[in-house]
């Protein structure tokens, strides 16, 4: 039995996902050329798969139907935006399959590293559900360590992979940069987790670069998005997310709720606090997005694994 290529469907159809515009601009200033409609992402998707997939990819995936199409992505788009990981984790067959997929298509391996990404965050939401609940941690005089819901996990999960290809010969420019923005120059490391260090990288939103920029961010901070797209260029994309992190910080006080809110958006963290009246990311995470709340642990593993930084001394 063949599979579906279920990677276009949930490509396209996250690319109609409506979004808030990043906390710095203004709604009014975020507006975009409206994105491509339904049926010219569908009939965009299948012409790329007809003409470019070779032959082995034909013969063990179908090209979805349309109802099909619009049927997946309603459910990935709500996978991703809940907060129940146990939704997120049943797309692990599909996503692995499409993974596989996109890479053999000349042209989808801009989007490659996207969906390797929230590969990576559907593979942590399924171990969740079989992990053991850890023992608590010693009672250590001081204040109490930061509480960061499936570090733990993360922390196992980044050990067991090297570093990205890319990495040893960005990380000294990007550290100059954001040391001059005056950020821990440890925090370049979000860039594995935005984009494994691939500057070229895409996401089916409109994100792109190194730390992935959305469009209406970039244009805010004096990037170009088109002829030539800034954000692929390492050190100016690097400057325009070290400004972002900074007033995400400013706002929030915290790094786990500024790194939440790069993900998730700073209103939807701020209205999670509200109405949670909550303080920190673990009074709030099981309330945030599925997706968020493996960015975050993620995010902060990364530093622990790359460069011996706890979340506590960051």
């Amino acid at each position: 039995m063949k599979l579906r290529v279920h990677w276009i469907i949930g490509l396209s159809g996250l690319a109609l996902q409506a979004s808030e515009p990043p906390p710095s601009v203004p709604a009014e200033e975020a507006a975009e050329p409206a994105p491509p409609s339904l049926e010219e992402l569908y009939e965009s998707g299948r012409v790329l798969f007809e003409v470019f997939a070779p032959e082995e990819i034909k013969a063990e995936f179908d090209f979805p139907s349309r109802e099909q199409w619009d049927e997946f992505a309603a459910r990935l788009q709500q996978a991703l935006a809940n907060d129940r990981l146990e939704d997120l984790a049943e797309y692990e067959a599909e996503a692995r399959g499409a993974l596989t997929a996109l890479r053999a298509i000349p042209g989808g391996e801009e989007y490659a590293d996207w969906l390797a990404e929230r590969l990576d965050y559907i593979e942590a939401a399924k171990q969740t559900a079989t992990a053991p609940v850890p023992p608590p941690p010693p009672i250590k005089p001081g204040p109490p360590a930061p509480v960061i819901p499936h570090f733990d996990l993360w922390v196992g999960r980044m050990q067991a992979r090297p570093v990205p290809a890319g990495a040893e010969k960005l990380l000294p420019l990007l550290r100059r940069v954001f040391m001059a923005e005056g950020l821990p120059p440890v925090l370049v490391w979000l860039a594995e987790a935005e984009s494994t260090f691939n500057p070229g990288a895409r996401s089916p939103a409109g994100a792109r670069g190194l730390f992935q920029l959305m469009p209406a961010t970039a244009k805010e901070l004096g990037l170009s998005t088109f002829l030539p797209d800034e954000r692929t260029d390492p050190e100016k994309s690097a400057r325009a997310a070290a400004q972002v992190l900074k007033k995400l910080h400013a706002r929030f006080g915290d790094w786990p709720l500024a790194l939440a809110a790069y993900n998730a958006g700073a209103g939807r963290v701020q209205r999670t606090l509200d109405k949670q009246g909550g303080k920190t990311f673990a009074d709030i995470a099981s309330a945030l997005p599925s997706e968020t709340r493996m960015y975050v642990p993620k995010v902060l593993a990364t530093l622990q694994v790359r460069a011996g930084l706890a979340p506590d001394k960051l």
